[in-house]
């Protein structure tokens, strides 16, 4: 790629930072391979990603010199991505709503990564430390919601945000498919059910 296209970097294990146009172009492709990827598998054709983004085929590679490095740049963005909107979302919705649209985004997370599951093993066990660290920034994005959640006096003060995200896990294991995407949304509401406490401050299930 050309120079210019790049601003240095002090960390290398992150890309550097990439002049505005090229930036625009590196997110679009993101954005389209995390989608296609979710819908037709981690085999989805390179070429059609990259016109659907609305570059050439060249440009993809230049950024992603292997279909594996465009898996792992769509993973590690998605999962950013999730882990800050938590935050985001809290500026100007109430607690509850903020947790549900989480959840409801963090389905079609997981259906991303099951588009890529035959390569992302692979990927994971390549870079000591990823799935950790994913997990550890999507267990702190949940405890954000939780935390913002109790101090309105909406949600239980007893429910640690791990067993939240495993909870989340298990749905998307069971409903985790465009066609059951419906089922996911009531099981959802069913586990905010049990995290909801009533007007007395208990535990609706208590």
């Amino acid at each position: 790629m050309a120079f210019n296209e790049w601003e240095s970097s002090p960390d290398p294990a992150m890309p550097r930072s990439l002049r505005a146009d090229a930036q625009a172009n590196y997110d679009r492709l993101l954005e389209v391979a995390a989608r296609m990827f979710a819908r037709e598998g981690a085999d989805t054709s390179l070429k059609a990603i990259a016109a659907e983004a609305g570059v050439g085929i060249g440009t993809l590679y230049r950024r992603f010199p292997t279909r594996e490095d465009l898996i792992e740049a769509t993973y590690r963005n998605e999962t950013a991505r999730l882990c800050e909107s938590a935050s985001r979302m809290l500026k100007d919705r109430a607690p509850l709503e903020a947790l549900r649209e989480w959840m409801e985004q963090f389905v079609d997370y997981m259906l991303t990564k099951q588009g890529m599951a035959d390569a992302l093993p692979v990927i994971l066990a390549a870079h000591d430390g990823l799935r950790l660290h994913s997990r550890e920034a999507l267990g702190e994005a949940v405890a954000t919601l939780l935390d913002a959640g109790i101090s309105a006096g909406r949600l239980r003060a007893d429910v640690a945000a791990g067993d939240v995200l495993m909870a989340l896990g298990g749905i998307t294991l069971i409903s985790g498919h465009e066609y059951q995407r419906e089922l996911a949304s009531r099981l959802i509401t069913l586990l905010l059910d049990g995290l909801v406490v009533s007007r007395d401050g208990a535990s609706v299930t208590a």
